[in-house]
């Protein structure tokens, strides 16, 4: 009734709440991977700090609003009944319960990472660090519901999930063959006394 109010009724609302979700994941890839690149307090490329966490940052940011639009979508959608708690609760739906629950998971996990984000400066770096960790778990359960619940992909849209789920190994393969290849590289150039 909400939707038909707003005049977001039928197909459009299904194309918001798709394209939404889609984007979402999207920028979840993105924002993980920039976190991933600059685990260790440095980033892996040529760019500063402060400009990929900057960077790192408002993509997170982008993610959640683009969420929350997702959240909003799949409430007011009345081909399947999903009550806003459900987006919060995991696994109290009829419909998808487990799929929907990972996503609700995803959900949680984000708003925490965001919230203990914006306190960082308050908090213990190990408590910070080990709560942002999360994030890789999230993005784990976001790639996982939209794969499940996106019963309608598309060769294109399987494709960017696809690349969307490599992507997270693959900056993490590279950054640990970085991080190797640093220390290799500083312990042969360091002479038994510790002087260069």
């Amino acid at each position: 009734m909400t939707a038909e109010i707003l005049g977001l009724d039928g197909p459009v609302m299904w194309y918001l709440n798709r394209s939404t979700g889609v984007v979402t994941i999207v920028l979840l890839t993105i924002t993980t991977v920039l976190g991933v690149l600059a685990i260790g307090g440095r980033p892996a490329g040529r760019l500063p700090r402060f400009v990929t966490q900057a960077f790192h940052r408002n993509v997170a940011l982008l993610a959640m609003l683009l969420l929350t639009a997702h959240l909003v979508t799949a409430v007011l959608d009345e081909f399947v009944e999903i009550k806003w708690y459900e987006a919060f609760v995991p696994f109290v739906g009829s419909f998808e319960p487990l799929w929907v629950g990972f996503g609700a998971i995803a959900v949680d996990l984000m708003i925490i990472v965001i919230l203990t984000s914006l306190f960082r400066t308050r908090m213990k770096h190990n408590l910070w660090r080990g709560i942002h960790i999360t994030a890789y778990a999230m993005w784990a359960l976001a790639i996982s519901h939209g794969i499940a619940i996106g019963t309608d992909m598309t060769e294109s849209l399987y494709v960017l999930t696809v690349v969307c789920a490599i992507s997270v190994p693959l900056a993490a393969i590279y950054r640990l063959g970085r991080l190797v290849f640093d220390r290799t590289s500083t312990s042969s150039t360091t002479t038994p006394g510790g002087l260069k």
